[in-house]
């Protein structure tokens, strides 16, 4: 069995899942940051397939964007949270990465998932 990485985004504020968050991922190597793919979140705060399938799974260093700031829409023209950068190491192409979101306006919260 080969691995795959999933996200969830919860809107802590609202107490509801992130809808409509778009987050882009990217692989890090030596010569740089490579986009990957770009995704919305549904109205379960998740991606409607896997972010980085079990075809694309490769072990090495990668970085999740979170468009925080985009997805609250407040009026400020600077957000205390805008882009939320994740960066994580997949070392086991045979696990199940799973890399969840808490999110308010103002703080946010991951950790490994299952």
């Amino acid at each position: 069995m080969s691995g795959f990485l999933t996200t969830h985004v919860l809107d802590t504020a609202s107490g509801l899942p992130a809808a409509g968050m778009q987050i882009d991922l990217y692989r890090l190597d030596e010569s740089g940051r490579h986009h990957v793919v770009g995704m919305v979140t549904n109205d379960d705060g998740r991606t409607d397939s896997p972010i980085l399938p079990t075809d694309d799974f490769v072990v090495g260093k990668y970085e999740l964007v979170f468009q925080a700031g985009a997805y609250f829409g407040r009026d400020e023209a600077i957000h205390f949270l805008d882009e939320i950068p994740l960066r994580f190491g997949i070392n086991d192409p045979t696990s199940h990465y799973h890399v969840p979101l808490l999110v308010s306006p103002f703080s946010f919260s991951t950790y490994r998932g299952s």
